[in-house]
């Protein structure tokens, strides 16, 4: 492939990332549902990455909870539940770091079987922590039914992707006349002088 080719590629993908965060984020400033944001993101993430599967859970105690997912089983959502200490998706809310799984995951000794979730049987597993406030409040994954290369580009769009469904989580908590009535500029200015980290 020409130099040339190559660069063009890596333009459009680039081009493509942007959209996708942008599409994110105006979820973001939108009055939707939180259910809506979240099917929105899991639908945006299948088109991009062309994956068979996007699941989102989110922690509720000590489990984290299917709380988002493109794949027709909605009778799933809220019931599928994980324990922090079972499968990939524990693995990465626990440690706070992404996974990416190129073929047999399902093979894997941190794989979780869920027997109702056609997923059980997909080669390919990519995952991330969704963070808010600096802290794990969710695990989104993406999944391949044949075996896929993720590319560091991916796993990089699935982690700002998971910091994103963060902000929106934190936002969804505020009252909408909180935000209408907040001194922004008060809030911003007696917080304090940023000070240069090192």
């Amino acid at each position: 492939m020409s130099k040339s080719k190559e660069l063009e590629i890596r333009l459009q993908r680039t081009e493509q990332q942007l959209r996708l965060f942008q599409k994110i984020s105006r979820f973001m400033v939108k009055e939707m549902s939180l259910q809506q944001v979240l099917q929105g993101v899991v639908s945006l993430i299948v088109e991009f990455m062309e994956c068979d599967s996007c699941l989102v859970y989110l922690i509720d105690h000590d489990e984290l909870v299917l709380c988002a997912s493109n794949t027709p089983h909605p009778s799933t959502i809220g019931k599928v539940k994980l324990r922090m200490n079972e499968g990939l998706t524990g693995w990465v809310a626990r440690e706070r770091r992404s996974v990416a799984i190129s073929r047999e995951a399902y093979k894997d000794p941190r794989f979780k079987y869920f027997g109702e979730l056609p997923e059980d049987s997909f080669e390919a597993f990519l995952s991330a922590p969704v963070i808010a406030r600096n802290r794990v409040v969710g695990v989104i994954n993406v999944q391949h039914r044949g075996a896929h290369q993720h590319t560091g580009g991916e796993m990089e769009v699935l982690t700002t992707v998971g910091e994103q469904i963060g902000c929106v989580l934190v936002l969804a908590r505020m009252e909408p006349t909180a935000v209408a009535s907040a001194n922004h500029v008060e809030l911003v200015l007696s917080s304090g002088p940023i000070r240069p980290r090192g």
